[in-house]
């Protein structure tokens, strides 16, 4: 009996042994702290307002950054287009690789949950009945052995005392890591919400620009009738009749490579909203229904390495790495575990809770490296160097980041300058081919003339159309580049009461 009261006083104790112990420890290994914000104050050195590269008589719209100024969280709003909006939605709720990046980064935040659980004491309970025959020559008479049944039941504990923390650093790496899938889940969210827009615009892009060559072709087949009427009434040559089917074969050759163009972008898009192509077709946009912001909100750079999913992943995959080299620092010394137990055994069950029945264990045990031909020294270093290799690929980077804004901007100010000039020229070519026709119809001029200008006309009305499309797209590709805003999309994401999505 005195056995089974005591045991129970020396169980807690070894639990209180557990407890001091998870105080004591130190954690080796360099501590995270987070880069030095960056001291520029602008992207590039001949930064300028959008609205500077315009000429005096300018009529298309001006653009001008606002710089400090924050992007709505749905920013494809700005562009006012329903069609738009509805479009994003569908991705944003539909889109599989944003399903998966979400599944990741709950599969990471499970392993850092499981990684702190194993700092802590585990606990378990175990039962069991076996038979067994002990040897008659064991024991002192050469007595014939016996055999029994044997039955135990009770709780078990055990404790890792990381007394130099390399448990403690393996917790904070795959909290960092889980921090990583977070940014990348805000990177899917970015590419996925800006491509779609992208897409959008491409596809108004591809239907303004078939409208302009259909039109074309529709001269040109008036052109040719009109020459052939002339070649039977022996007032044009068969030079001028070759030149008009020429130009109408050669212009309806432009027609496939746009159709296959659309074609693959709406195929994108389906994929884009999580559906197969046959099963669903986007709208049919237009230029003419997206509005081009005129105010660019711009963070500046110290702001935007705080809010840039790319490089807020660089950041995290660089906490992960100082971990990783305290892990490797801690494995250079020893390790200490304590177990203790306590339970019932017996040969019947009627016996099991007894008072002599009562068992108990307590036991520790001590690791530490002596020899192994200097591998782990050999694990630390390689941890530095992959700290080095992190933090050189964080500043890498935050470059990028920058060189893409300052890319953008100017491309903006460029996209301004073309516009006007596309806009000049395609009035000066219309202005052309009215005149050219006119003299062809009075004699005054040949078919070549009237050809010539026609082309150049189809050129200045093409170009006009790309050049509008692509002054969307950059502006799109600005919002998305300086970080779209994604942080109040998660918050509002994390606030949405959670669903099941079941697919059959």
């Amino acid at each position: 009996m005195s056995a089974a009261v005591s045991s129970p006083g020396r169980f807690a104790r070894a639990a209180a042994i557990v407890a001091l112990a998870m105080v004591g420890g130190c954690t080796l290994g360099p501590d995270f702290l987070r880069p030095d914000l960056p001291t520029a104050k602008r992207y590039s050195g001949e930064e300028r307002t959008l609205a500077d590269a315009s000429s005096a008589g300018e009529t298309e719209k001006q653009q001008h950054v606002v710089t400090g100024g924050k992007l709505p969280a749905e920013w494809w709003d700005l562009f006012r287009s329903g069609q738009l909006k509805d479009l994003l939605a569908l991705a944003i709720d539909g889109n599989r690789n944003l399903a998966a990046a979400r599944a990741t980064l709950a599969q990471a935040q499970e392993a850092a949950y499981q990684s702190g659980a194993a700092r802590l004491p585990t606990a378990q309970v175990g039962a069991g009945a076996g038979r067994q025959h002990t040897s008659g020559a064991a024991t002192p008479y050469d007595q014939p052995g016996t055999t029994s049944n044997v039955f135990s039941v009770g709780p078990s504990v055990s404790y890792n005392f990381d007394l130099f923390g390399g448990a403690a650093r393996d917790s904070e790496k795959q909290r960092a890591l889980a921090e990583y899938q977070e940014y990348q889940l805000a990177g899917a969210y970015l590419s996925i919400t800006g491509n779609a827009v992208l897409q959008a615009v491409q596809v108004a892009s591809v239907r303004g620009q078939l409208k302009a060559v259909e039109e074309l072709i529709g001269q040109d087949e008036q052109n040719l009738a009109s020459v052939e009427k002339l070649f039977r009434m022996q007032e044009a040559t068969r030079i001028d009749v070759e030149s008009a089917r020429s130009q109408l074969a050669t212009d309806r050759t432009q027609l496939p490579p746009l159709r296959q163009t659309l074609a693959e972008t709406r195929h994108a898009l389906a994929v884009l909203v999580g559906k197969a192509p046959a099963d669903w077709t986007p709208p049919d946009f237009e230029l003419d229904e997206f509005t081009l912001p005129q105010e660019l909100p711009l963070s500046v750079p110290s702001e935007l390495v705080r809010q840039r999913p790319d490089v807020l992943a660089a950041e995290a995959q660089l906490h992960a790495a100082t971990a990783q080299v305290g892990i490797a620092t801690a494995a250079l010394y020893p390790n200490i575990s304590l177990s203790a137990g306590m339970g019932q055994q017996a040969l019947s069950p009627a016996t099991l809770f007894s008072g002599p029945a009562a068992i108990w264990n307590v036991a520790n045990s001590l690791t530490a490296p002596i020899f192994n031909w200097g591998g782990l020294e050999a694990q630390r270093r390689a941890s530095e160097r992959g700290l080095e290799a992190s933090l050189a690929t964080y500043q890498h980077t935050v470059l990028t980041s920058f060189a893409q804004v300052a890319d953008l901007l100017e491309a903006l100010s460029h996209d301004t300058e073309l516009l006007e000039a596309q806009r000049l020229a395609v009035a000066s070519t219309s202005s052309s081919v009215k005149l050219t026709r006119t003299a062809f119809a009075m004699g005054d001029a040949r078919l070549i003339q009237v050809l010539d200008a026609e082309r150049l006309n189809q050129q200045a009305r093409l170009g006009y159309i790309r050049t509008r499309a692509q002054r969307l797209a950059d502006t799109a590709r600005l919002f998305a580049a300086v970080g779209g805003a994604w942080a109040d999309w998660r918050e509002r994401e994390l606030k949405a009461p959670a669903t099941v999505i079941v697919r059959k």
